[in-house]
């Protein structure tokens, strides 16, 4: 019986007719998906919290994780020559979150990363990855949750206009751990990210939270899989999105997002509990949004099970109300926006980068954050 996760595993080159790359624009990814000729390694700058570790390490000493993964990311992992390390040491608590910055230098040079972070058996942390500038990147990022550990990871992609960017973001996650992923995707020309669970005892718990805007002739691709392979484990994936195309740039002017939740509970995996969600918000013509919700079931003996996708466009009875109100359109459109991403990203738990999220939808939407301070006074 092939499985989801199986299928997931694609060790050649794609060609666009696969499963996993069907919704990809292979052919806006400069080449990085099927080779990469002396790629440059990315520069990371670290500024982590008193008492967690960081250092760069020779990617060779790190063991990959498990798991699924595909031709592109084999490929950087090979060509990494160094890679950045990050570990909480056991039972070490931090509030303060961990910050690596990678910085694009330009786009005609491919290049490449890995991370890899290390929560260590009952620590609890929070690790932000940010992605700004231009870059053709390909990049691994391996996550390791120790027993009875809460770890929190956002990747922020904030990406100049002409970026490409492949991203695979494997979590291994032991007994009673708790992890929080949070991908948070607005810039760039192509992003693709794949954002996968795998569980090693009972008890593990995983949250994946996503949220991404795209632009006229922006592609933001995210494919998450989870793997349910042990007993008594937890899963809950949530993605929201918003899309704003221009029609007067005809095909180039296509607003495009894909979102892909991928779930598996084996026949192991007794006393499951999962959910997937994706919502996505049109705000005008020339958007494309593909949602596909997938649950592969192997025994019936789970505590429960399910998955909703929804694409609407923007309502305009809403706008309307709010404008009867003596609120101008742009304002009303914001709290509208603002609304719809409101229970996602409050569930990342960080205020000062959920306050960071929300200022960056505000400059999504055109607004300067001089507007915002008057909207607010």
């Amino acid at each position: 019986m092939t499985t989801i996760a199986d299928s997931q595993v694609e060790l050649a080159a794609p060609n666009g007719r696969e499963e996993a790359w069907r919704f990809t624009p292979l052919r806006q990814l400069r080449g990085i998906h099927d080779h990469l000729d002396t790629p440059a390694q990315v520069d990371i700058a670290a500024q982590v919290a008193d008492g967690v570790l960081f250092e760069l390490v020779d990617t060779a000493s790190c063991a990959p994780t498990t798991g699924p993964t595909d031709w592109a990311s084999s490929l950087a992992r090979a060509a990494t020559l160094h890679s950045a390390v990050v570990t909480i040491p056991r039972e070490f608590e931090s509030q303060t979150p961990s910050v690596l910055t990678i910085t694009g230098s330009g786009i005609d040079v491919a290049s490449v990363g890995h991370i890899v972070i290390k929560a260590e058996p009952f620590s609890k942390a929070i690790v932000v990855v940010e992605h700004s500038g231009s870059a053709t990147f390909s990049e691994n990022i391996d996550v390791y949750v120790g027993d009875g550990a809460h770890l929190t990871v956002l990747t922020v992609q904030i990406w100049d206009d002409e970026t490409v960017h492949l991203a695979r973001q494997h979590a291994v996650i032991g007994r009673d751990a708790t992890y929080r992923s949070f991908v948070a995707t607005f810039g760039g020309q192509v992003v693709r990210i794949v954002p996968t669970v795998e569980y090693t005892a009972p008890g593990g718990s995983a949250e994946l939270l996503g949220a991404f805007f795209a632009d006229a002739g922006q592609h933001l691709e995210h494919r998450s899989l989870v793997d349910h392979s042990v007993p008594y484990c937890r899963s809950n994936v949530m993605y929201k999105g918003a899309l704003k195309g221009d029609p007067a740039l005809g095909a180039a002017g296509t607003a495009h997002t894909v979102w892909v939740g991928d779930v598996i509970i084996r026949a192991a995996a007794i006393g499951t509990e999962t959910y997937e969600l994706n919502r996505n918000l049109v705000l005008t013509d020339a958007a494309r949004a593909d949602s596909v919700p997938n649950l592969e079931i192997e025994t019936g003996e789970i505590a429960g099970a399910g998955h909703a996708s929804a694409t609407g466009r923007f309502d305009d009875e809403q706008l309307f109300y709010l404008q009867s109100r003596g609120i101008p359109a742009d304002v009303a459109t914001r709290l509208v926006v603002r609304g719809f991403f409101a229970d996602v990203i409050h569930r990342l738990g960080v205020p000062e980068w959920e306050q960071r999220l929300a200022s960056v939808i505000d400059a999504e939407l055109g607004l300067s954050e001089s507007e915002d301070a008057g909207d607010d006074e």
